[in-house]
């Protein structure tokens, strides 16, 4: 029985993958990647990711999602603008954008239609394997991407790493072991983020970012995600040497997401 729990959920983190792929792929018969290349060319310079990150205290990432494959609606209603400004006038110090389809209600499409309420940087959040989700990404307004080192190859992590800074972005390379800790460092990761919830059980282990601490190294921005949803939860994190915590569902819940970034914000 353990075994086809364990096998249903690394099927899901496949299908999740799969699905980005998928919705890629349609997109890039709509626009094609040579248009994407000419587009970024002329978009207005990214903001910088990493200086938000490294501001005094705990720098909170305020992220955007409608639903997640573990959760199911995180909201009744999606009024992604106006979360947006609620979350700058909270203190954010970044905005992160769910763009996954299927999984999670997003679009890429909505990194558009929040670039134009907020002067924050972006992050786009999604399960990335491909130059084109990245140059899309750049071209829609984000400033940085997600790397998840479970569904990157060390070549391809090095890769589309360094495919974003070409383009004037940075990454949070995600993690959740010390196996892809030392991945993330040998491509260069400079903001590294451990998530608490584990990609395949879904369990969540707020010990997580303590144990990879060290691993890290005090010369990288260290992230801790998931599963923060109390000032108590944000503390802790700060206490272990954080300089960040992506916060999503706990916002996505507030009934006023303002004054939750702002009591977040240590």
């Amino acid at each position: 029985m353990t075994s086809t729990i364990a096998n249903t959920r690394t099927t899901m983190l496949t299908a999740l993958v799969a699905s980005a792929k998928r919705q890629t792929e349609r997109r890039r018969g709509l626009r094609s990647e040579a248009e994407l290349v000419r587009a970024a060319a002329t978009a207005a310079p990214p903001r910088d990711f990493a200086a938000a990150l490294r501001r005094p205290g705990l720098s909170i990432i305020a992220e955007l999602k409608q639903r997640s494959p573990s959760k199911g609606a995180l909201t009744r209603s999606y009024p992604l603008t106006d979360l947006a400004r609620s979350y700058t006038d909270g203190g954010a110090a970044v905005i992160s954008v769910l763009t996954h389809e299927e999984g999670f209600g997003g679009s890429p499409d909505h990194l558009r239609r929040v670039r134009a309420k907020t002067n924050l940087p972006l992050l786009r959040k999604d399960f990335l394997t491909d130059k084109y989700q990245i140059l899309e990404a750049r071209v829609l307004g984000a400033d940085a991407v997600l790397l998840i080192a479970a569904v990157l190859s060390p070549e391809q992590l090095t890769t589309l790493l360094a495919f974003t800074r070409e383009l004037g972005m940075e990454a949070l390379v995600e993690v959740h072991s010390e196996s892809e800790v030392e991945v993330a460092l040998a491509s260069g990761a400079y903001i590294v983020g451990v998530n608490h919830r584990d990609l395949h059980t879904f369990g969540i282990d707020m010990n997580r970012t303590e144990q990879l601490r060290g691993c890290v190294g005090k010369d990288r921005l260290l992230v801790g995600e998931s599963g923060v949803r109390s000032q108590k939860d944000a503390r802790r994190l700060r206490e272990t040497g954080a300089d960040a915590a992506l916060v999503g569902e706990a916002l996505m819940r507030s009934s006023s997401p303002e004054v939750m970034v702002k009591e977040l914000s240590l």
